[in-house]
């Protein structure tokens, strides 16, 4: 849509870079191109407006295969209008001096003949080949096949128009037809993936035995090893108890010659300090012996000088001398008692004598 300006009777159309504008005046052309831009008086001017973009139809019909299945077709049409001033001539692209709307349907006229004529063409390539067929190559082929026919077409140049490029997208059965289509590879699907399944578990279960045969390997090994090792602990035990007992035999042997020695040496000791007393003892009593009997011979002597010294002296000189012995001899007296009775028995007596009586 042309963008137009009024201006006091005058009008000025801006055209797009896209848009091929036609300006005819009185049946001259006064302009012609893309994204013009012009002023006109409306009541003079003749415009019509030719988009020159690539554009896109989406189309969608409805075919039947050769076995009397019908097919829904999808397919897009990049096309564009390569000779405006045909396009113009063969279509109504005039727009309103006023408001630039176009006052016809240029586009869908294009847009059915391009659908129309690539139906035809699809739907001959369908009606020769099977559903199955379609189904696998059938998108190639329809799209070779309206490429061709639309290039091949003759009115569409007449008209300026050009393909650019025709895609399919899909070719699509009728759902009853596609689920049961489906079914088959749905339960092969369904086999692949339990079959995967059952393989999955398979080898899930291989893997476990592995693992547990590998974990009983393990524990058979620790256990040879903790045998091993219990071994190796009783064997270094004894050889601890069989060291413990030999330095401990090698300690009492040494302890017990050591006593023997200890012992030895002490009745060693003790036998010569014995035997110095022994000797020492009996030069002693030799000693006292020989100083008894030199001290008895003394004595003898002694006795026998007194002897023969009183035996020259009389009778009453040895009296005198055994009373002065003798009270050499009596115990000493510090004080005497004497009562009035044993005093007056003394002096009685001491009278009578006096007296010359006998008491």
């Amino acid at each position: 849509m042309a963008d137009i300006t009024r201006r006091l009777g005058w009008r000025r159309l801006r055209g797009a870079p896209t848009a091929h504008v036609r300006h005819h005046r009185s049946g001259s052309l006064v302009h012609d191109g893309p994204g013009l831009s012009f002023w006109y008086r409306s009541l003079t001017a003749a415009l019509s407006e030719v988009p020159v973009d690539d554009r896109e139809l989406a189309m969608t019909f409805h075919a039947r295969t050769s076995d009397f299945q019908d097919v829904a077709v999808q397919a897009t049409v990049t096309y564009r209008i390569s000779d405006p001033a045909i396009a113009a001539a063969r279509l109504d692209f005039s727009i309103d001096p006023d408001t630039g709307a176009w006052r016809g349907a240029p586009l869908e006229q294009l847009s059915t003949l391009l659908t129309e004529t690539a139906q035809q063409h699809a739907l001959d390539v369908l009606a020769r080949t099977s559903l199955a067929a379609a189904l696998v190559d059938g998108v190639a082929a329809v799209r070779e096949r309206i490429a061709g026919g639309l290039a091949a077409e003759p009115r569409l140049p007449a008209t300026g128009i050009e393909v650019v490029a025709v895609r399919v997208v899909a070719l699509r059965p009728e759902p009853e037809v596609e689920r049961a289509l489906r079914t088959p590879a749905r339960e092969q699907i369904q086999q692949d993936a339990d079959k995967a399944t059952y393989e999955r578990r398979a080898v899930a279960v291989e893997r476990e035995r592995a693992i547990a045969e590998n974990e009983l390997a393990s524990q058979i090994e620790l256990a040879r090893r903790e045998e091993q090792l219990v071994d190796q602990r009783g064997t270094n035990t004894r050889r601890e108890a069989e060291e413990h007992a030999a330095a401990d035999a090698v300690r009492a042997g040494a302890e017990a010659a050591r006593t023997v020695r200890l012992a030895e040496a002490e009745a060693t000791r003790s036998l010569r300090l014995a035997e110095a007393e022994a000797t020492r003892k009996v030069r002693l009593a030799g000693a006292e012996a020989q100083a008894a009997r030199e001290v008895g011979a003394a004595r003898a002597e002694a006795q026998a000088a007194w002897l023969r010294v009183h035996g020259d002296v009389d009778v009453a000189t040895l009296h005198a001398l055994t009373g002065a012995r003798l009270a050499e001899n009596l115990p000493r007296i510090e004080s005497v008692t004497v009562s009035p009775d044993v005093l007056t028995g003394l002096l009685a007596k001491l009278g009578n004598g006096a007296s010359g009586e006998p008491a």
